[in-house]
């Protein structure tokens, strides 16, 4: 037998390309540690990457926890679908995770008793119109064309994947609890017709306040204190751990809608007149009407019949809701007193379109 007879092995498959995401581009560092994994993500490496240490969570922080979250809904362009499940960033966002919570465990307020009637009647007490400022107020009244263009720019972060956060809960839910939830977020959807999604009406919002409607057009521009608002929330749906957070975000969420909906509506009508820019407010206005009545008494009902030993976490959601928004509101309120922007960038620039 020479050579020539021996049977050549088949050649190997070629490996595939990774699997590019389309989603928006990577965003400009804001320090060591979002420098760090921005790097990761174009070029993947050994890690460990720098975490947060015991400094108190800034801008970098932040923004580093977003993307490895924003890896598991649009991932970045250019960056491999792979790395969600990368174990250098998980690693990261573990460390970052824990910063977090415990930043929360700390200032987070909480009801005296988390028995399940003490939590909700404590959700039914807590969503009432309070003292503290108010921005929707602000807006209905004397707010500027030039500040609902910035709100719009720092809600788009979560208005534009409108539901998302709060869907991971789904599958680890049953019975009323899980019913219940369908329900809401089947209205956030649209009921399944594209045009009726609430992430579509807020990118209407956005087109007619002449901005840019695309998913992380203006992340850039978004600061820290706002990406918190968000993070919690994807906290809180991927790990199956913190379901009943999830649910007492999503109930405090919906039982605080209206109102806040309703001035954001009037600011609307009164800047910019027409009803293409009003449609988002006024479909929650109507939606979010019967919602918090379904969040209160079928979900967060449900969960703790099924599971009572939930109602601390579930009060824990509700209060982490409370913080940050409060802190959110803090910041807005206090830029606009000073008379400057409340974006990381002049808002002349955030307004322009992209391309």
């Amino acid at each position: 037998m020479t050579l020539l007879d021996i049977p050549r092995p088949s050649p190997r498959p070629r490996r595939a390309a990774p699997a590019a995401s389309r989603g928006p581009a990577l965003p400009e560092p804001r320090g060591p540690i979002s420098g760090a994994l921005v790097a990761h993500l174009r070029q993947p490496g050994r890690g460990p990457l720098p975490g947060p240490g015991d400094r108190p969570l800034g801008e970098d922080a932040h923004l580093a926890l977003h993307c490895c979250y924003e890896l598991s809904y649009r991932g970045f362009a250019g960056v491999d679908d792979e790395q969600e499940w990368d174990p250098v960033v998980l690693d990261l966002r573990g460390r970052l995770e824990a910063a977090v919570l415990a930043d929360l465990r700390t200032a987070v307020p909480l009801p005296a008793s988390s028995a399940p009637d003490a939590v909700v009647e404590w959700l039914r007490d807590t969503a009432l119109p309070g003292d503290g400022p108010s921005l929707s107020g602000y807006m209905a009244e004397e707010g500027t064309l030039e500040q609902l263009r910035e709100l719009c720019i720092h809600r788009s972060a979560y208005q534009l994947k409108e539901a998302d956060p709060h869907t991971w809960a789904l599958p680890r839910l049953h019975g009323e609890a899980k019913a219940a939830m369908v329900e809401i977020q089947a209205d956030e959807y649209g009921g399944g017709r594209r045009a009726e999604m609430h992430a579509e009406l807020f990118a209407e919002t956005m087109d007619e306040l002449d901005l840019d409607p695309s998913y992380g057009a203006y992340l850039d521009r978004i600061p820290g204190v706002t990406l918190a608002t968000n993070n919690v929330i994807s906290l809180f749906g991927l790990h199956r751990r913190w379901r009943g957070a999830l649910v007492g975000h999503l109930a405090l969420f919906e039982m605080t809608s209206v109102g806040p909906m309703a001035r954001y509506a009037a600011a609307i009508d009164r800047l910019v007149g027409t009803a293409r820019a009003a449609r988002f407010y006024a479909v929650h206005v109507e939606a979010d009407e019967h919602h918090q009545v379904v969040a209160l008494d079928q979900m967060v009902a449900g969960l703790l019949a099924e599971e009572p030993e939930l109602g601390p976490d579930v009060a824990f959601g509700a209060g982490a809701l409370m913080l940050v928004e409060r802190r959110f509101t803090e910041h807005v309120t206090a830029s606009w007193a000073a008379g400057r922007s409340s974006l990381l960038a002049p808002a002349a620039a955030a307004w322009r379109r992209v391309g």
